[in-house]
């Protein structure tokens, strides 16, 4: 049993909501009992509910934070570029980024979305949205612009999204390619599927070098 931290203040919350983090990617929403997380943060059950009212609440919480995070962080890796297929880079690299960093919390905000109570799946399936709409009108930008080709604006953000998503059924720390490598081999899949390959050519003739990280991907 894990050392007891206490029942009371910031510090055990935070413990209870790691500690539910890791238990929920190991063993599942269902298989986790409010038992096995007071063991595991080092308090006895009832000192629980102190912080948190349900195992529901709990899982609600850790999704809705995850996907507040990813929409705060996204917005400051977007803000100052105003150029769609700049927005696009920044959008791949991001991405990749956090998901390489926050797998446990990607795979739980995925994989346990049908635990949620209607209530708490409606508000999640919002922000959801509101993270696919920031790449949505990047994409429509792009498009007005002339430097994207896109048949649909939908199937273009989900196809793109499942695609930078994927790579946490496979990456691992430590693995033939370094992070910034496999950044710069999406980067260049997601450019080269809306048709901004063009505009990735004319940089090159018109600076004699490859954009920012094209370089690393092309050796990958």
């Amino acid at each position: 049993m894990a050392r007891t931290i206490g029942s009371h203040g910031p510090t055990t919350l935070e413990a209870i909501r790691k500690a539910g983090v890791r238990l929920i990617y190991e063993n599942g929403y269902e298989a986790m009992s409010l038992r096995k997380l007071a063991a595991e943060v080092g308090i006895q059950a009832g000192s629980l509910y102190n912080h948190i009212a349900t195992k529901q609440d709990l899982l609600f919480d850790l999704v809705q934070d995850h996907i507040n995070d990813l929409l705060r962080e996204l917005d400051l890796a977007l803000a100052g570029k105003a150029d769609p297929v700049e927005q696009l880079r920044a959008f791949v690299s991001f991405h990749v980024t956090y998901h390489m960093t926050r797998k446990r919390e990607v795979f739980i905000a995925n994989s346990e979305l049908r635990s949620l109570e209607p209530k708490n799946y409606d508000a999640v399936v919002a922000l959801r949205g509101a993270y696919e709409q920031r790449l949505a009108q990047i994409l429509t930008d792009g498009v007005s612009d002339g430097v994207f080709e896109v048949v649909d604006i939908q199937v273009a953000t989900f196809a793109i999204l499942a695609l930078l998503t994927g790579l946490c059924t496979w990456y691992r720390p430590g693995g033939r390619l370094t992070r910034e490598a496999i950044i710069s081999a999406h980067e260049k899949l997601v450019l080269s599927g809306v048709g901004a390959a063009q505009a990735v050519t004319g940089e090159v003739r018109e600076t004699g070098r490859l954009p920012h990280g094209a370089a690393a991907g092309a050796r990958s």
